[in-house]
């Protein structure tokens, strides 16, 4: 094993496998989308090159612009709601009744896939026989809403289903980050006095900080990047009220076939995830941290 560890042939032989896996999936998709984001091409015709043409163009669509500004509406939200998420994560680290139990009713919508909550909350939705609306004309409300019909309140009636749909995943990140706390600071700050609201803001928060900022680059990136619920429930309607830019990147290729603006869109959504990536890290970055980066 020595031997084997010491002969770079043989490192890079045992890496070669992974290194292709990564080249064919991540990068080699990347430098492709950054080439077609410079051509004009509806997927069948010889494909002709215009430079930065469809950026240009990219710049100038307002149809882009609403959907960029509801996907950053989306991060914006989904960070906010980690606040909710690491509460209930501090309840549940806690001792009180039936937490294992809560636990695993959270991670329920983790089993299920995205078609599956969508097609669950189009019924819960449904103006007519939905079961919100039903619960709303019960207490009176004599005009119920079409949740997703309706362009001033369709991004919020998405944003439940998100809201709950990842819940469980980052509850559970949570608890395991509290959960990995030495018990003896916990118990030594009982000791001195400290009430259970100081012992969570003084000592469980700052100890989960990195996972925290993880979370908070998870939460970004993954609403910028949202997709399959959106398609499913509104398919970016009414009139793009509810298009974020995967899905009028899915549409620009698949209805338009214009994939070279398409790939263009693509490419930018990527530069815009790896911008907020970097920026989070920047705002969240100790001194220690910025210096030896």
């Amino acid at each position: 094993m020595h031997k084997v560890m010491s002969n770079p042939k043989m490192i890079a032989l045992y890496v070669l496998p992974s290194l292709l896996l990564i080249l064919g999936i991540i990068y080699v998709p990347i430098i492709l989308t950054g080439y077609y984001g410079l051509m004009q091409w509806d997927g069948v015709s010889p494909m002709t090159f215009i430079g930065l043409e469809n950026y240009k163009t990219l710049l100038q669509d307002a149809a882009f612009g609403s959907s960029m500004l509801h996907s950053f509406l989306f991060a914006v939200l989904s960070t906010l709601s980690l606040s909710v998420y690491m509460l209930i994560a501090l309840v549940l680290s806690g001792q009180i009744k039936g937490a294992n139990l809560l636990r695993k009713i959270y991670l329920i919508p983790m089993l299920l896939s995205s078609v599956a909550i969508a097609q669950l909350w189009l019924k819960i939705y449904h103006p007519s026989s939905g079961i919100l609306n039903s619960f709303l004309e019960a207490l009176g409300v004599e005009e119920t809403p079409d949740w997703l019909a309706d362009p001033d309140i369709v991004l919020t009636a998405l944003f439940v289903p998100i809201l709950w749909q990842y819940a469980g995943f980052y509850i559970l990140i949570y608890y395991a980050a509290l959960k990995n706390i030495p018990s003896s600071l916990i118990e030594a700050a009982r000791i001195d006095g400290a009430n259970s609201l100081q012992i969570a803001l003084r000592i469980k928060l700052p100890l989960a900080a990195e996972v925290i900022k993880v979370t908070v680059v998870l939460a970004v990136v993954g609403s910028l990047k949202y997709f399959d619920l959106i398609y499913v429930m509104t398919d970016g309607g009414p009139n793009g009220a509810s298009e974020v830019m995967a899905s009028y990147m899915y549409s620009k290729a698949f209805r338009s076939f214009d994939f070279g603006y398409a790939s263009a869109i693509g490419f930018f959504l990527l530069i815009v995830c790896l911008v907020m990536t970097w920026g989070i890290r920047r705002l969240t970055a100790t001194k220690d941290t910025i210096e030896y980066s």
